[in-house]
């Protein structure tokens, strides 16, 4: 029978004793399975290296002879650079190390010596970072060595040689899950093979071969738990098949006061074959900024309703909530659909008035912020959850505003568009719908980045667009001054503004401001009575003011790109050409490359695949609540390729009736098992 490595205390490998347990725990490593899946970030390479080959910059590894008296200046007691002459081939080079004077005794003339460090082209110098002298002790060099992700209480050197112990005591007792059909399918090694490797590669090519074997491990097993999932969902009757009244929904629908785009119609006519299925729909729609998400869900509600439950649309700010109520509300006003408004901001009179109507079954759709999943609000009957910008919401915000109903069919909507690979990855439970277009007649948003400098410029670009009738949203990073950073903040910009515009209403709009404060300043914007609003990124999301036709962002590369297209997003809304102006330092380059992709397109999948690739997933979504998996060695960016293949795999077997029966899938079984999928987890 096979031995769980994770039930084998961490303290059992030879040298691990008095602290190391605890300060291991730390990292996360209780037992020698955990400790083994603890893998090294990147590998120090101490190949011997030719200097006629290497590049001025590169960390390199070279061999010489001591052939000058070491020098050592020292400032103060401690800090100290000592210099010696070394000759490498037939080269004579200048070997530097800093605080570390106490190696003169063993610098002697003519004594062999190994040195990793920096080296200077120019100068030819090598600042080193590690010295060894060949036959005293053991040596690494010619070796590539893993670099772990450490605490300053457990040494790299230490971390090394308790993996390459933990190897060699257990090392054979890796068990193999994956079942041979894969392995073959990619030529990949076995596991046993590979964990070993991955600490203690023979070279790159091998450290490589093994990552491969195991990122596509993690990325099948991932999506194994995903899909497996889904099929049971799929095939569990504990939702509610609702009786809809079709033609009452396309009478609504060829009510309003424009028409559906193909694309609309298509993600709604999916959204309704879920509703009237007996398993919860747990469906994400993602769109582009503007491309009429808002419509689609009032049209679901409007189904549910119309079938005799309540909807509930919980949205991440007070604004938005307050804007969404009053657009639902003149939707379904001719339908005698009663919409109300939970928000923190309601007096304790008016939220009693609306628990009790939501309980008797009084409100038919409530729209809220996080208050709707406040222990005291209670549906009658709540039959369809939708969440807006999901990504603002915790896990466990959004599964219990979904245990407040008899599982309700669930409805989850962002604006921040998702490349397909981490769609795929962080909602692998859910079934995607993709508004692919924008309604007719809009007109691209035209994109210029200009530096700060062009700000008088900018000033008359604003002059301009006001004087025409129209309105302009100015975005800083800050609300007031910050000592720490050079950027712009909201007050300061307020207040210059309204001296550059005095015949003009110029507002300002924060996150500090009271509810009551912050609503006055929006509704005084959004009905012309501002020309000018100053903003921070509180109006990133929703907020629809069709007359506004210019967006300056000040200091834009200290944004990231999908909240740059979402700022952009409030204009262009319609029928006039509108524009937005990035002011960015033209000497951050990342920043460059931003403003780069936000003058080079409009489309929002587009500037998210190069968000993706600029900052990497742990940081696209915003916040490290989003669901998204942290994988232990897989990047989405680099490894899109196989989360797709681990995809349709995963999903292949799970729709095979042998994977549920044969010996050879326990091992996969089990660690469903094991990840209480069978226990009717959500994988929210």
């Amino acid at each position: 029978m096979a031995v769980d490595l994770y039930s084998i205390p961490v303290k059992q490998v030879h040298g691990i004793k008095g602290k190391k347990p605890d300060e291991l725990l730390a990292l996360g490593i209780s037992s020698v399975g955990e400790l083994l899946d603890y893998y090294p970030f990147r590998y120090e390479d101490y190949t011997l290296r030719d200097l006629t080959e290497v590049k001025d910059g590169d960390k390199i590894t070279v061999q010489g002879k001591i052939v000058g008296v070491p020098q050592v200046q020292m400032y103060g007691r401690i800090k100290s650079r000592m210099t010696c002459k070394i000759m490498v081939d037939s080269l004579f080079i200048t070997a530097v190390w800093f605080n570390r004077h106490y190696l003169k005794p063993q610098l002697q003339a003519d004594a062999e010596i190994v040195l990793t460090g920096k080296w200077d082209q120019k100068r030819l110098h090598l600042t080193v970072s590690e010295s060894e002298f060949p036959g005293k002790g053991t040596s690494q060099t010619g070796t590539l060595q893993p670099v772990y992700s450490v605490t300053g209480t457990l040494p790299q050197k230490w971390m090394r040689q308790t993996m390459k112990q933990a190897v060699t005591q257990y090392g054979h007792l890796i068990p193999e899950i994956l079942p041979h059909e894969l392995l073959d399918k990619y030529n990949l090694m076995p596991r046993k093979q590979a964990v070993t490797l991955l600490h203690q590669p023979g070279s790159l090519a091998e450290g490589l071969q093994a990552r491969k074997r195991m990122v596509y491990e993690e990325l099948f097993m991932f999506q194994l738990k995903m899909q497996a999932y889904r099929a049971i969902n799929h095939d569990r009757a504990d939702g509610v098949a609702h009786q809809l009244d079709l033609p009452a929904v396309r009478a609504f629908v060829r009510a309003l006061p424009f028409k559906l785009t193909t694309s609309q119609k298509q993600v709604l006519a999916e959204i309704l074959h879920d509703l009237q299925q007996p398993f919860c729909m747990n469906r994400l729609l993602q769109g582009d900024v503007g491309a009429g998400k808002t419509v689609v869900a009032a049209a679901s509600l409007f189904a549910v309703v119309k079938a005799g439950f309540q909807g509930a649309l919980m949205v991440p700010t007070e604004i938005l909530a307050e804007q969404h109520k009053r657009s639902l509300s003149k939707l379904f006003e001719p339908y005698g659909i009663e919409v109300a408004l939970l928000t923190g901001s309601l007096t304790d009179r008016q939220r009693r008035d609306v628990l009790a109507s939501l309980q008797m079954g009084m409100i038919d759709v409530v729209v809220g912020t996080h208050a709707l999943i406040q222990e005291d609000v209670y549906f009658r009957q709540l039959g369809l959850v939708v969440t807006d910008e999901q990504h603002r919401f915790g896990v466990n915000q959004r599964s219990i505003l979904r245990r407040k109903g008899m599982n309700p069919d669930v409805l989850t909507m962002t604006a921040t568009p998702i490349p397909r690979t981490l769609a795929i990855t962080a909602f692998g439970d859910m079934d995607v719908s993709t508004l692919s277009e924008l309604p007719k007649g809009r007109k691209p948003i035209k994109t210029y980045a200009v530096s700060h400098d062009k700000l008088d410029r900018v000033i008359g670009f604003i002059r301009r667009e006001v004087a025409s009738g129209r309105q302009a949203y100015v975005i800083c990073p800050l609300i007031d001054e910050s000592e720490k950073l050079d950027v712009q903040n909201a007050i300061d910009v307020h207040a210059q503004l309204q001296f550059a515009f005095p015949e003009y209403r110029v507002g300002l709009l924060h996150g500090r401001m009271a509810a009551a404060e912050k609503d006055a300043a929006m509704r005084s914007f959004s009905e012309n009575q501002t020309h000018v609003l100053v903003s921070t990124t509180v109006i990133e999301v929703g907020v629809d003011v069709p007359n506004a036709t210019l967006m300056v962002v000040y200091d834009a590369h200290r944004f990231g790109l999908s909240q740059l297209h979402q700022l952009r997003g409030r204009v262009g809304r319609g029928e006039h050409q509108s524009y937005c102006v990035l002011l960015a330092d033209p000497k951050n380059e990342v920043g460059k490359q931003r403003m780069q992709a936000m003058t080079d397109t409009n489309d929002g999948f587009e500037i998210a695949r190069r968000d993706l690739e600029l900052r990497g997933p742990g940081d696209f979504f915003g916040t490290k609540q989003s669901g998204l998996p942290d994988f232990r060695l897989a990047d989405l960016a680099a490894d899109f390729a196989t989360m797709e293949q681990a995809r349709d795999d995963a999903a292949e077997f799970v729709r095979r009736p042998d994977f549920w029966t044969a010996a050879v899938y326990s091992p996969l079984r089990e660690y469903l098992q094991r990840e209480d999928v069978f226990q009717n987890e959500l994988l929210d």
